[in-house]
């Protein structure tokens, strides 16, 4: 990992675009980016609070079970890093339960998933969040 490396506490909801309005009318986060911006589905979203932010998106409703079934909905903690392959390799070389193949995204990541020994998930990509420039009017709207 980097010198620099951030870490962000990753969420996911059964409807994660209602939590994006939720999440800003009860807690005061601030908007950041979502994708897609419309539809009923959001694959990846971000809102920040003070100095923090999290993520986001929508739950995968899977029937499956075992362990990485049972961590696909839990929260996680998202690392980015610079050289993602070579930390994928070195996980899947360690033994880490790879839950989610590394794969680019949409949203400009190249990243993967992997469980820890206790069946905590932890998601490591490239995608580095960007907290959006203040809106001059604090009544700002939030994208819905």
């Amino acid at each position: 990992m980097n010198t620099g490396t951030t870490f962000f506490f990753t969420l996911r909801y059964r409807d994660a675009r209602r939590a994006y309005t939720w999440l800003s009318d009860a807690f005061g986060f601030g908007p950041g980016a979502i994708y897609p911006e419309s539809g009923d589905r959001v694959d990846h979203a971000e809102m920040y609070v003070g100095s923090g932010g999290i993520m986001f998106g929508q739950s995968s409703g899977t029937q499956a079970s075992g362990a990485a079934a049972d961590a696909a909905d839990r929260p996680g903690v998202y690392a980015v890093v610079d050289d993602i392959d070579a930390h994928y390799e070195r996980a899947k070389a360690a033994g880490a339960e790879i839950t989610r193949e590394l794969r680019d995204t949409e949203y400009g990541s190249r990243e993967y998933t992997a469980l820890d020994f206790e069946g905590n998930p932890w998601s490591f990509g490239t995608y580095l969040p960007r907290r959006p420039a203040p809106s001059p009017d604090p009544r700002r709207e939030v994208r819905r």
